[in-house]
């Protein structure tokens, strides 16, 4: 599990040049200082992790439960609630402000985001698949997914089998992203290569877990 974790926002994909000259895609997240909600401990809870918020909200917008749970902590509301799972939590209290610091010795992270919605697509962009022939008799099945089941025995299909449907908007981590860059001052981390999401999506960014 992580021990550093961090709110952030995609603000967009760009590219920038090492020290040798070469050029490196790179993302940007606009990561705002986190205010700490609530600490979770395995004690009380059954597991460690800290409730945190971003940004500012106007207090006439919450509701009652929202409002008490400002309240209890004495933090200030913020756009959205989230939950960042850690191994140790002793170093944190309630009201704490997280940074980009924070991921400044950090040399790889894993980033945690929605991806993009496809709405309902077929199997070769879902999943994969190749293909059936272009020719030799195939005729209109070029891009269908081929025989699904069985006939007789079992007379059914499996579960599980993949077939066309919903693609995308679901949670996904990319792993072992290299940190390009961290600008504290303009609450600015730069890793190399893609992360999931749009623009504007909201993304947790961690230590990895899996190393180099």
């Amino acid at each position: 599990m992580a021990t550093k974790a961090i709110v952030g926002e995609k603000v967009g994909m760009t590219q920038i040049w090492d020290d040798d000259n070469r050029v490196v895609p790179v993302t940007v997240l606009r990561v705002s200082p986190c205010r700490v909600v609530q600490i979770k401990t395995p004690e009380r809870d059954g597991y460690s992790a800290i409730q945190v918020t971003f940004g500012v909200r106007d207090a006439d917008r919450l509701n009652r439960p929202e409002a008490g749970h400002f309240h209890k902590a004495g933090v200030e509301p913020g756009r959205k609630l989230v939950e960042l799972r850690l191994d140790d939590v002793s170093e944190f209290s309630v009201g704490q402000e997280i940074s980009a610091d924070i991921l400044a010795e950090v040399p790889r992270v894993d980033v945690t985001a929605v991806s993009k919605g496809k709405g309902f697509s077929g199997a070769m962009k879902r999943h994969g698949f190749s293909g059936q022939g272009a020719a030799h008799g195939a005729h209109k099945v070029h891009r269908k997914p081929g025989s699904v089941g069985q006939c007789a025995t079992p007379s059914r299909v499996f579960k599980g089998k993949r077939l066309p449907g919903r693609h995308g908007g679901r949670r996904t981590t990319t792993l072992n992203l290299q940190v390009v860059r961290t600008d504290p001052e303009a609450q600015l981390v730069l890793v190399k290569g893609a992360v999931p999401g749009p623009r504007g999506a909201t993304v947790i960014v961690r230590d990895a877990v899996k190393g180099a």
